[in-house]
């Protein structure tokens, strides 16, 4: 449906514009109170200024179309229908906020008006967007993401990621800036070499254009001829509202970057003064509807008040609800035909990619050179010409912009999985992965999941060197929020992902690199397998020997050189790391009472250490030595082959630790 591109005043709909600012300028004022009571307590960014932006697109939007926000968003949920009720309670605190009471002032979500959101990290939200938006393409529906961000965020790499996602990809987003002239206290002209915002769009070939954010009349209709335009093309539109906020960046905000006579300035050009006088002149309306605008404005906000002084602080004892989505996966059926073929690693990823594909079509896979190239390690080759360039996505060298969209595009339904080519390289998809995937669910109150798969390949081997060698898997599971999966037999590199799939929450797979090209033999009908439990993968008497990935091998390697000295190691396989099967680690040291952990991370905060911790926790009684622990040396991986053998846990190394806690060494 289009939407006309002349300005609309009839008495209706400039009364309804004014009305809109008004009841947005008067909740702030009221938020600003409360703050000095005490009553909000954290950052509060205010939007008095810019009300024009937020009553001047987001009317336009349908009920389908969604928007993301940035941190200074209270007017853009009340001017999408989120109730100013549970805007307040979520302001307070209180468990009868849009969030739960989890966000607060920066994080308001609401999943009926497919309100995704604010975020406070800086142009955090704009990969979100490609993503909710890629969605939508990749399943032909004609509805657009409306995004919002502050001039500041250009500055952040993610800006311009998303920016070239978006139009290389074609994708439904309404990108509108609000630049307001200060990112916190820097002027633009301080921060930007190029001061034209509108600029920098237009350099990745999408449709820009600059309209005056201090008049609601203007900003309506650039919104609509932008929306009119998205849904006729597909493509994006960026939308530079040139404004001015009033008020500080925050309310701990000193302001002795500006000067007061400025602001003064500025507020007699303010959106609702400017636009409440042009009416009045032109007897659009009367003096007694602004009355009677603010007298139901502030009759509004006293309910909203009310309601969030009435309301509940949520029970420290659900805390930690919706960390974690409400149902995991069920235990896959066994499949096994009994026969058996030869295969590689790299062959078993590839097959349970294929599968995926094949069984659900919402499932895609996207990373670096995972298309033409065939994948870094050649595990996703051959499967662009099977599957097609949609589903089998090269991307551009931007790991935070499409790990960024694979959230968005999962939180829209789809189930990406998204490849970074190494674990080095997911360091610069940190913020996403942490501060998106692992937090939205929990920061939503469990109304926005994220059932992402992101595989990567880790460990050392192979002479790379430091910056393609590392193991931080240990860093991903210190994070709530996430799981943690770490394949290293066959039948998990082929069975693991479609489990992963069907989890409700955000799974990393790592994959080490030297696993790719190991050979065996598989069973014909392996299919998806459990990914809530560790495995015992040698039994024994004599002690517990724990270990994951890559180095399971060298573990099992190890025990048998043991047993030729008498000595039972039993091996456990670890394989989920987050969580952590605590029950099958923990029976087994208490038969053997003795362990021998083995983890190719560093030793100083360690997944080692953190398992370490758990058994003098639970299990210190039964145990005859002291837990022993077998991991990298505390140095960057050298790359001469005997110092990156010397860097990294060896047989030898196993085996002296073994004989250590039997008192042999």
């Amino acid at each position: 449906m289009s939407l006309s591109t002349k300005p609309k005043l009839d008495h209706d709909h400039v009364y309804q514009l004014l009305k809109n600012m008004i009841r947005i300028r008067r909740f702030e004022e009221k938020c600003a109170e409360l703050y000095t009571q005490e009553k909000i307590r954290g950052f509060l960014h205010l939007y008095d200024g810019e009300e024009a932006i937020a009553a001047g697109i987001i009317p336009l939007l349908e009920a389908k179309d969604r928007v993301v926000a940035t941190y200074r968003e209270h007017g853009h949920a009340l001017m999408r229908g989120v109730p100013m009720t549970t805007v307040m309670a979520e302001m307070y605190g209180k468990s009868e906020g849009c969030s739960g009471g989890r966000g607060g002032s920066m994080h308001l979500f609401d999943s009926e008006t497919n309100f995704c959101g604010g975020n406070a990290i800086v142009g955090g939200g704009l990969p979100l967007a490609a993503g909710l938006a890629l969605a939508d393409r990749m399943r032909g529906e004609n509805t657009a993401t409306a995004c919002f961000f502050g001039e500041g965020a250009v500055a952040e790499g993610e800006f311009h990621e998303a920016m070239n996602l978006a139009s290389l990809w074609h994708l439904p987003v309404l990108f509108v800036c609000e630049n307001n002239g200060y990112a916190m206290g820097t002027a633009l002209d301080r921060s930007e070499s190029e001061t034209d915002i509108s600029r920098k769009a237009s350099a990745y070939q999408i449709e820009s254009r600059v309209v005056d954010g201090m008049d609601v009349v203007a900003v309506e209709v650039a919104a609509r001829q932008a929306l009119n335009q998205i849904r006729d093309t597909g493509k994006p539109v960026f939308l530079e509202c040139r404004t001015y906020r009033f008020r500080a960046h925050s309310m701990f905000d000193a302001q002795l970057y500006r000067k007061k006579a400025e602001v003064e300035d500025w507020r007699q050009k303010g959106p609702i003064l400017r636009f409440q006088s042009w009416l009045l002149e032109n007897g659009l309306i009367r003096e007694s509807e602004i009355s009677e605008m603010e007298t139901d404005a502030d009759a509004e906000i006293d309910k909203a008040v009310a309601f969030a002084e009435a309301g509940t602080w949520e029970p420290v004892s659900t805390l930690t609800r919706d960390v974690l989505g409400p149902a995991e996966p069920a235990k896959p059926a066994e499949t096994t035909t009994g026969e058996r073929v030869e295969t590689t690693y790299r062959d078993a990823v590839r097959e349970a990619l294929r599968d995926a594909m094949q069984r659900d079509p919402r499932v895609f896979l996207m990373g670096e050179d995972v298309g033409a190239y065939g994948g870094c390690y050649a595990v996703s080759k051959g499967l662009m010409e099977e599957f097609g360039e949609t589903r089998v996505r090269d991307t551009p060298l931007s790991e935070s912009g499409f790990t960024g969209a694979g959230i968005g595009a999962a939180c829209a339904g789809m189930r990406p999985v998204v490849e970074l080519m190494t674990v080095n390289f997911s360091l610069l998809a940190l913020d996403q992965i942490m501060n998106t995937a692992a937090t939205l669910r929990h920061m939503s109150g469990g109304q926005f999941g994220v059932p992402l798969v992101i595989r990567m390949a880790t460990g050392a081997g192979k002479q790379l060197a430091a910056q393609h060698s590392h193991s931080l898997e240990g860093w991903y599971a210190h994070i709530p929020g996430l799981k943690v999966l770490a394949p290293a037999t066959l039948e998990d590199a082929r069975g693991m992902l479609w489990t992963a799939l069907q989890d409700p929450d955000p799974v990393l797979i790592f994959e080490n690199v030297m696993l790719y090209s190991r050979s065996g033999t598989i069973d014909t009908g392996a299919g998806a397998v459990d990914i809530a439990r560790a495995a015992i993968r040698r039994p024994g008497k004599d002690l517990t020997l724990i270990t994951y990935g890559g180095s399971l091998y060298k573990t099992l390697d190890a025990a048998e050189r043991l047993a030729e000295e008498g000595i039972d190691a039993e091996v456990i396989d670890l394989r989920s790391l987050r969580p952590l099967d605590d029950e099958t680690f923990m029976a087994s040291v208490s038969r053997t009472r003795r362990a021998v952990i083995v983890d190719e991370g560093w030793r100083s905060g360690s997944l080692a250490a953190e398992i370490s911790a758990r058994i003098m926790e639970q299990v210190f009684w039964t145990l005859d030595a002291p837990v022993g622990r077998v991991c990298s040396a505390e140095a960057p991986i050298p790359y001469p082959k005997h110092l990156e053998d010397a860097s990294i846990p060896q047989v030898s190394d196993i085996i002296a630790a073994a004989r250590a806690v039997l008192g042999r060494g």
